[in-house]
This record gives C-alpha cells, structure tokens and sequence, in this order.
C-alpha cells in the first residue's frame, strides 16, 4: 500500500496504453497480494476516463476474483456497455499474467434536480480526540502501531469505536458495528473523480474488520485467512477526500466462513454522501497459519 499521499496520487494517475486500455502502477509494500481498495479505485480511474466530463460515477459494484501480484503492473481494459441522454455505464475488466483478477461494473449520471431525503448520522466522538487505528490495532494485536501505520501512511484513520464487550456504541441490534474516521493524509487537487477514487480506495480498508469485531480477532491475525470477495459503493452527494468522513459500518451477518459488512459515509456536518457493502472471506485456519 502507499506509504504517503503523493504516492497514492500516483498510483491513480494511470498510464493510457490504447483506446480504453490503461496500466497501473504498484506501491512498494510488504504485503503478498494487492490490496483491494488499490485495484478498485484504479479501475475506477480508467472507467472514468472514458466517459465525458459532467458524468459523476453513482454506483460500482466488483469482484475480486484472484490475488493480484504486487510485483507487477495492473492493466485495465474499459468496455463501454452505453451512453444514453443521462447515464453512462462502463465495465473494467484488471488483468495480470494474462488472467482477470477483478472486474467492475460503473453507472454514471447526469446530476439532476429530484427528490432528497437521508439517514442522520450518527453521534461519536470528534476525530481529533480519537484514537489512530494504528494505536488501536497495537492494543489488540500486539504489534507497534507504526508497523500497522506504515502500509496506510496515504490516510488519516482514527477510531471512533465498536460493540465488541465494553465497547462504544453499545448496540445490542447489531453486535458487530465499528465507527472510523479518515481522511487524505493531506490536501487533494479540486478533481471531484479524483475525490471518489480515494474514497473507494478508502472504503476496503477497515469495513470487511467490522465482522470480526463480535469474534476476539482482527484483520492480519495468526490463523485467520480473510479476502474481500465483492464489493458495492453508492455514491450519494459532493464531498471532498480531504476532509474527515466518518464510516459507519456494521456486520449483519457471518456464516459460512463470510462476513456481509454495511458502511454508511457521512461529512462532519452530517451529509450523507456514500453507502457501501462487502462481502469477505473470514476463514478460521485449523492448522493456525496466518
């Protein structure tokens, strides 16, 4: 993962090889696979820019389909499914070693006058009195918060907390819920594609760790194998990457060695601007291997 704001910048600033086709760069990182929110907000990039200025994306839905290698470039292969008075709708398609290790779908819209209504965010803490996520994954796991902070060094992430036992919120409907601020680690061009890129690189970090808050373990923890396997945003209204957003997520269900995660994104003055949803892999290793 990007270890600073400039160098995610530069990883959605994709090269153009041919009409629709586009590569992407890879981050140094320790990790074995490439990181979801890095394929998805790639791809985003490369779907957006084949549609014409004044179209904002309002939904993606993905698929992870293998690990992606972080030795090597992405390419992004853009089909353009339609382009009618008012939507627009793209299918990318990432490709290594010959193979497909994702693939998107993307509907963007002429903005339009209508009806507007919304959820009311929720009351937690300010972030400048959060914890960091890396200081909060130290007292869970162990390990020096700078290790954790390290692979997202692009994002300010702050936790503004969960429901596992004693926690905040206390929320006896949903045992699994987990509230994060974050935002750029630093100022943004004015680009609002740019602006959703991030966040749906954002997006994948922490939501798939809400379906784990009920069960003692975490994201990264020895003899747990976890994925995301698919992947939806809805992006609602404006918003800017650079200011704090808060994640509301939570984990209706967990079965069968998945978790279905739910992330409801909202500015500090309570816009509603994105909702996501994930499903992971959360596959306890009987033989204790990470």
């Amino acid at each position: 993962m990007p270890r600073s704001l400039d160098e995610l910048l530069d990883l959605l600033d994709l090269e153009q090889i041919e009409d629709n086709l586009f590569r992407g760069r890879q981050p140094e990182t320790r990790l074995q696979r490439v990181f979801g929110g890095q394929v998805a907000g790639q791809a985003l990039v490369a779907a957006s820019r084949t549609v014409e200025p004044g179209r904002a994306v309002h939904s993606l839905h993905a698929y992870f389909l293998l690990p992606g290698d972080t030795n090597v470039p992405i390419v992004y292969d853009v089909e353009r499914l339609r382009d009618g008075r008012s939507f627009s709708t793209r299918r990318t398609v990432a490709r290594q070693h010959g193979r497909t290790i994702f693939y998107m779908s993307a509907s963007f819209h002429v903005p339009e006058a209508g009806f507007d209504h919304q959820d009311v965010a929720p009351d937690v803490p300010a972030p400048d009195v959060c914890p960091t996520l890396g200081e909060v994954l130290e007292k869970i796991s162990g390990r020096p918060s700078d290790t954790w902070a390290e692979e997202w060094a692009a994002l300010d992430v702050r936790y503004a907390g969960d429901s596992r036992r004693g926690g905040t919120p206390d929320d006896p409907d949903h045992p699994a819920r987990a509230r994060v601020w974050f935002r750029a680690a630093g100022r943004l061009p004015d680009d609002p594609v740019l602006h959703r890129c991030v966040l749906a690189y954002a997006s994948d970090l922490t939501l798939l760790g809400v379906t784990l808050v009920p069960h003692d373990t975490y994201i990264g923890a020895r003899g747990l194998q976890t994925a995301s396997l698919d992947h939806a945003i809805w992006f609602h209204r404006p918003f800017r990457a650079d200011e704090w957003l808060l994640y509301d997520q939570i984990s209706p269900s967990a079965s069968d060695a998945r978790g279905l995660a739910t992330g409801r994104l909202f500015t500090t003055d309570g816009s509603l601007v994105a909702s996501v949803v994930q499903e992971g892999l959360i596959r306890p290793r009987l033989d204790g291997a990470g």
